[in-house]
């Protein structure tokens, strides 16, 4: 059940213009509603704010009991992935452009807020993909995804050969640009771009989906995330992995890039009311033509 809240993590994309008289308001908001507020470290330093402490996001996950994210989406993927092992809930205050898990609009967020610190909120979570890839049957590297896993060509080769198994099973061997395996949050991003659909959050799947393949019949597959998907490099030079943002380059012949639904999950809040087909529909201009 919604509860009230006694302990605000304050997070904001620090590289924007005046992103400083933002958080101090939202500080000051949430202190005359009775809230302890505390700065994540790297925004506090990079913004020269100590006002209110400083702490790491292990010990943000230690010590509050739910973060607000001031930036787009970049910020709160960033710092969903360090939170989803503490269990942390985030409020996403959009200062971006598109904003789909960033969705309360910047003019709004102080009605928005004083419901939400009281315990009137809307939850979800999100499921999270993880990973590592293989060398030689060791692990190279390991990675944590909100978005999305993308095997992608090298800078120096025009594309990459990869076959594909779910499961025990081989499913495709496919030449192209690179390949996303998106989850329902990741959908919206690179994925869509790309020419996948957009799957609601609630679905227990994921989005296969070739860039740029040489084959047109390699088509976007939505598959249940109940299996390991393993990605195998058969040719192309310094192709790469990405989990959101981490990245490993320079992938040899025969790496494996295996990733599976991740046990964590990402807490997110919203206003009483919110609606992902509403979230759709104003990110994505679907109301146009509507009189």
């Amino acid at each position: 059940m919604p509860t009230r809240f006694r302990h605000a993590a304050l997070i904001g994309k620090y590289q924007a213009q005046g992103i400083r008289p933002m958080l101090e308001s939202i500080a000051q908001f949430l202190l005359r509603q009775g809230l302890e507020v505390s700065l994540e470290r790297e925004t506090a330093m990079n913004i020269d704010w100590m006002d209110h402490g400083a702490l790491t996001p292990a010990e943000m996950g230690a010590q509050c009991d739910f973060g607000v994210v001031v930036g787009g989406d970049g910020t709160m993927l960033g710092i969903a992935r360090e939170m989803a092992p503490f269990n942390l809930p985030l409020v996403g205050i959009n200062q971006g452009r598109l904003g789909f898990i960033t969705d309360i609009r910047a003019a709004d967020w102080g009605e928005a807020l004083a419901s939400m610190v009281q315990g009137d909120y809307e939850e979800e979570r999100r499921a999270m993909i993880e990973g590592e890839v293989r060398r030689d049957g060791e692990v190279i590297f390991e990675g944590l995804s909100l978005n999305d896993v993308v095997v992608s060509r090298g800078p120096s080769s025009s594309m990459v050969e990869l076959r594909v198994d779910v499961g025990d099973e081989f499913v495709a061997n496919l030449r192209a640009d690179g390949l996303i395996i998106a989850s329902p949050t990741g959908s919206t991003a690179y994925a869509l771009s790309a020419g996948g659909p957009i799957l609601h959050p609630s679905i227990a799947g994921w989005v296969l989906l070739p860039i740029a393949s040489h084959t047109l019949s390699n088509r976007p597959i939505v598959l249940p995330d109940g299996q390991d998907v393993t990605i195998t490099i058969v040719a192309g030079r310094d192709s790469s992995a990405n989990f959101d943002m981490h990245r490993l380059a320079s992938l040899l012949l025969g790496d494996e890039v295996r990733v599976r639904r991740s046990a964590m999950t990402v807490r997110f809040l919203h206003p009483r009311g919110w609606s992902y087909y509403a979230t759709l529909r104003r990110k994505l201009r679907w109301y146009e033509g509507v009189v």
